[in-house]
């Protein structure tokens, strides 16, 4: 791999922006950009430990640059943004997948089209890295300029009857909660409480990280909620899955845990 040159690189990039509308153009000019950076000795390994998709093993620097050359023009022109993502998705390496959910998260959550992209990508994805993109980054201006909407979207993600969407929708809700001005917690423990009463084993580190972060936005209503579901809850699932998840907890919380299983008793 080259050393980085930042002028060079940024002339690259410049390149990109200019061929923002024209995705064929842009995948050949992205490919070239990615092929130049490639660690050659590493790219022969095929995939990235913990990946499950090709990878040009790109330094970190190269796609923040590329980041924020795109990242305006996704704001101002969310149609030719998301007809690039699409193509960006279908190309299918690492990058192309991560780059795809970045220029999500910059697009106006007004655009008619997001909600369904981000739902079939987040059915779609195995590899966690883009997981965990599409479920922070691509929700960036969803999440923080129309939280009502998000909310809508996360609850159709936690339906009954969509189980496996479940743990992305635990995920998209952690970083709304730990965001420092939020503290409507009302309408996120209405959309959790039927996960919480069904308590898959499955979900249980998601569900403990859920918990931490309402506990930390608000103690006194997050310990409610819990005894709530466990005094009103006939199934033992809840109690049997808070005791194991309570070590794991923040210590406050696991001293009133205990006085909320002991009451079911």
């Amino acid at each position: 791999m080259p050393a980085i040159d930042l002028a060079r690189l940024k002339k690259q990039t410049a390149r990109l922006a200019d061929l923002f509308d024209q995705p064929g153009e842009f995948l050949r000019e992205h490919r070239e950009i990615l092929d130049y950076y490639v660690n050659r000795s590493l790219r022969s390994q095929g995939v990235a430990p913990s990946s499950v998709l090709p990878t040009y093993r790109t330094p970190a620097v190269v796609l923040r640059q590329i980041e924020t050359e795109l990242g305006p023009l996704a704001e101002g022109r969310p149609i030719q943004a998301l007809e690039l993502a699409d193509a960006l998705w279908d190309e299918g390496w690492l990058e192309t997948r991560l780059l795809a959910a970045f220029l999500l998260g910059r697009i106006p959550p007004q655009e008619e089209r997001l909600l369904a992209r981000l739902t079939a990508w987040t059915q779609a994805v195995r590899d966690p890295s883009v997981r965990a993109a599409l479920l922070t980054t691509s929700l960036t201006r969803l999440r923080s300029e129309t939280p009502d909407l998000f909310l809508v979207l996360v609850k159709e993600w936690m339906h009954p009857a969509r189980q496996r969407l479940w743990s992305n929708g635990i995920q998209a809700l952690v970083p709304l909660i730990n965001t420092p001005d939020f503290d409507n917690l009302p309408p996120i423990f209405e959309i959790v409480e039927p996960i919480f009463k069904a308590s898959p084993a499955a979900l249980q580190f998601d569900l403990q990280e859920l918990i931490t972060a309402l506990y930390k936005a608000s103690p006194e209503e997050t310990v409610f909620f819990l005894q709530q579901i466990v005094k009103k809850t006939k199934s033992p699932l809840p109690a049997v899955s808070l005791r194991r998840m309570s070590p794991e907890l923040p210590k406050e919380l696991q001293t009133s845990l205990r006085e909320v299983l002991q009451s079911r008793k």
